[in-house]
């Protein structure tokens, strides 16, 4: 059988290529999941804070930040946000965190600032939430912050963008994880692929659907995320796609994948 922390299960979303839609996914995910009774908790890993930005998080009113929690200055706890949301949490980003690399490079514990912290999230103290799900929203690169991630994480969740170059960037990203598998997690899984912006005029976009499919297996989610005006729109008002527009196809979609990936850990507890 295989052994699983109760919680919280800590799922990455990574690519190292930009406008995938990782913190789109990261963001609506998670407000998924709270709607469906999980307790869930983002932390905003890239320096330009947009996850933190499309919850309603202003920028002056960020205490505390990624940055604080690995340089150690803040227990995670105390960084710790409310959202909109009712059960979604966030830890902020600042533009602190791009000088974190450079920080702690001659550090021995350097690729594990965040497993450790991330530590001490369970068991939750008296009166604090017992996180069910923990989502990394990462930065758009593989360099130190992404590898922590990785280190800390049981999964990772690869938004993909239905585009001609899909599956290169894609290999480029399955080499890093084994090499992170092999050298700082060994029970680091890919959990699965989920192919954004999706085109239904284009056929193209089929295209790499089934190209990816093809790759992959069943590594693909089912759900497909739809290029949808709305999705774009919900950021700008501080929202999730969910808050803004919950009947829009965009919406749908990520509930449906909020589901999918409820019955893939399922299934992980009973193998």
């Amino acid at each position: 059988m295989t052994s699983l922390p109760a919680v919280p299960r800590v799922l990455v979303l990574a690519n190292q290529k930009g406008g995938v839609g990782k913190t789109t996914t990261a963001i609506n995910l998670g407000t998924a999941l709270a709607a469906i009774g999980e307790n869930v908790l983002i932390v905003d890993l890239d320096p330009q804070g947009n996850a933190s930005t499309g919850l309603g998080i202003d920028r002056k009113s960020r205490r505390h930040s990624t940055y604080d929690v690995l340089t150690r200055q803040v227990s995670i706890r105390n960084a710790i946000q409310e959202t909109a949301v009712p059960r979604l949490q966030i830890v902020p980003s600042t533009m602190d965190l791009s000088g974190f690399e450079l920080e702690i490079a001659q550090e021995r514990d350097r690729a594990y600032r965040l497993r450790d912290t991330l530590s001490s999230l369970n068991p939750a103290p008296d009166g604090g939430v017992a996180y069910s799900y923990v989502l990394i929203d990462c930065p758009p690169s593989l360099n130190l912050v992404t590898v922590n991630a990785m280190a800390a994480a049981h999964s990772i969740l690869v938004p993909l963008q239905c585009e001609f170059f899909a599956l290169e960037g894609l290999s480029q990203l399955l080499k890093t994880v084994e090499q992170v598998k092999t050298s700082l997690n060994p029970g680091l899984t890919i959990h699965g692929i989920v192919l954004t912006m999706f085109d239904v005029r284009n056929n193209l976009s089929g295209q790499v659907v089934a190209d990816v499919r093809s790759f992959m297996g069943d590594k693909v989610y089912d759900t497909i995320i739809p290029r949808n005006v709305r999705i774009s729109e919900a950021p700008s008002y501080g929202k999730p796609v969910l808050l803004y527009d919950l009947k829009c196809s965009g919406s749908q979609a990520y509930v449906r994948l909020a589901s999918e990936i409820i019955q893939r850990e399922r299934a992980l507890r009973a193998a």
